[in-house]
């Protein structure tokens, strides 16, 4: 008689075992496919990177301080880490990097980069002081990001003392850890001794600020696509996952990004104004804007902000905002997450 496979658990303890160890390895199998999947996102972001003059950049600190990184290149290897305090592996990964920041930190700057976007000073103030970070903490605008091509959260960026970029990652792996080493040993990647730079390192240069569309500004030179002529515009900033992964980490901004939805495509029914959204370039792919715009049948036309130059132009870091142009192709209003009425506003514009 063929025995059966059924696995009968009388004792509570086995059982309690047994359903951990089964929530462990589920957790792993939905984890590591998007830890996959930023892995390959930060190699294909950082393969242009490598070997390349390091920018030149001023970041301001949560301290009220600044961060010449030019001053800091050349002397001693600089460990950029971009992260963001709704991000669930920035979360998993801060006592690792605390952890590197005391193992390595007299021999490598360590620097923590929020990334600035859908962040307040209050935020990672707050986020700083509960896990108790002691490596300075500085505040991007967004011009670091865009340089060091910025596509997922966390992104790892490592310099060495030679002032080029040596390593970009999004793990906290081997692979690191190994870059971590030889940078601090002050070894080149194939295992040589760096020699000591014998006049300035030669630097990317510093990037020129973007200029930034205000009110009444006209709009011109965006890489977006045309709108309606002699019409009125909508540009709607978001990103396609905002809806969703915000949901637990940060409920309201996925509340927002919805009711912005909702209220572009209400309005765009009515017609009179050309509505686009505009989705950032952190986590998000063509294809999967495409599969966002399919989901959602009926929503404003969508389109990729590759570098996030579009963001930039209207001095956007929230998520969503609204920019509301006029029919002559001027800014004529900008709202921000937290602004409602959005059908007065268009209104005005209209003149109505």
């Amino acid at each position: 008689m063929k025995a059966s496979s059924t696995v009968t658990m009388k004792d509570p303890m086995t059982l309690i075992h047994f359903i951990s160890a089964l929530a462990t390895a589920l957790f792993a199998c939905a984890t590591c496919g998007a830890a996959d999947d930023g892995a390959a996102r930060a190699a294909h972001a950082g393969q242009p990177l490598i070997g390349q003059p390091a920018p030149a950049a001023v970041l301001r600190t949560l301290d009220g301080g600044t961060i010449d990184l030019a001053t800091r290149y050349g002397r001693r290897p600089v460990y950029l880490k971009f992260w963001a305090t709704w991000c669930a592996p920035c979360l998993q990964q801060m006592p690792g990097f605390e952890r590197i920041h005391r193992q390595y930190g007299k021999r490598i700057d360590v620097i923590a980069v929020n990334a600035g976007f859908s962040d307040t000073e209050a935020d990672v103030r707050a986020y700083r002081a509960r896990h108790g970070l002691t490596m300075p903490v500085a505040l991007d605008d967004g011009s670091l990001g865009r340089r060091l091509n910025l596509r997922v959260t966390p992104q790892h960026v490592l310099i060495g003392a030679d002032g080029r970029i040596a390593y970009v990652g999004y793990l906290d792996d081997a692979a690191l850890h190994a870059a971590l080493e030889r940078a601090a040993q002050g070894r080149a990647a194939r295992g040589r001794v760096a020699a000591a730079p014998a006049r300035p390192v030669a630097l990317a240069p510093q990037a020129q600020a973007a200029r930034v569309f205000r009110v009444g500004d006209k709009v011109a030179g965006l890489d977006l696509p045309a709108g309606a002529a002699g019409k009125p515009r909508g540009l709607v900033f978001f990103s396609p996952w905002c809806e969703t992964y915000l949901r637990e980490t940060r409920p309201a901004t996925a509340r927002a990004c919805r009711r912005v939805r909702e209220d572009a495509t209400r309005l765009m029914k009515r017609g009179g104004v050309d509505w686009l959204a505009v989705a950032a370039p952190l986590w998000t792919s063509t294809a999967e804007l495409a599969a966002y715009a399919k989901a959602h049948p009926g929503t404003p036309r969508v389109a990729l902000d590759r570098d996030g130059a579009a963001f930039a132009a209207f001095g956007i870091r929230a998520i969503p905002s609204v920019v509301l142009v006029d029919a002559e192709g001027r800014v004529a209003r900008v709202l921000g997450p937290e602004e409602r009425g959005l059908d007065a506003a268009l209104r005005a514009v209209r003149g109505q």
